[in-house]
């Protein structure tokens, strides 16, 4: 009899076990071939690689694509500090394709980065774009830290110069024979 339970436990357990598999694997949807297909356009014409890829912009885009979105360390230093792109495959790592629509969406950054731009992506070009991400493979490793503008960054970086103070506008000269002195 003892046997017996041991063996409906054992059952009941590995039935138990193969069933949380399956909803593991159910929730990260297969990947659509056209979809992933868009986003590696997307990635290239949206200028996402620019930064967001190592030595892709220096190398005229002649860049592994195992290499791509997987950040980079050249920094981008302005008035706001130093800032890098950051690795997306990290990014998007945990986050569920809805997920990653919503924060695109939404997502502020600092310069050089245009978030305004990936705001108004139509949301069936952000999930290329996510599909795209995922189907690059291991995330790899983060991108460096911020660094605020008051430090100085310990690797190379491309300088923004500062943006040109703003006239203030002078009220107009009347011409000399209308002057009042």
């Amino acid at each position: 009899m003892e046997k017996h339970n041991i063996k409906s436990v054992v059952s009941m357990l590995a039935v138990a076990m193969g069933l949380a598999a399956a909803n593991v694997w159910a929730a990260e949807a297969p990947l659509d071939v056209k979809m992933v297909e868009r986003g590696r356009y997307l990635s290239v014409t949206s200028g996402c690689n620019d930064c967001h890829t190592p030595g892709y912009l220096a190398s005229d885009g002649n860049v592994p694509e195992e290499r791509w979105l997987s950040g980079d360390t050249l920094g981008w230093r302005g008035a706001w500090g130093t800032t890098y792109a950051s690795n997306l495959r990290l990014f998007v790592k945990d986050m569920s394709e809805d997920e990653w629509v919503s924060v695109a969406k939404t997502l502020k950054r600092r310069p050089p980065m245009p978030w305004f731009n990936l705001n108004k992506m139509e949301e069936n070009d952000l999930r290329a774009l996510y599909q795209f991400t995922k189907s690059l493979g291991e995330p790899g490793m983060p991108a460096p830290a911020y660094v605020p503008p008051d430090q100085e960054p310990s690797t190379p970086y491309a300088l923004f110069p500062s943006p040109p103070a703003p006239k203030v506008p002078q009220a107009p000269q009347a011409p000399a024979a209308f002057r009042v002195n």
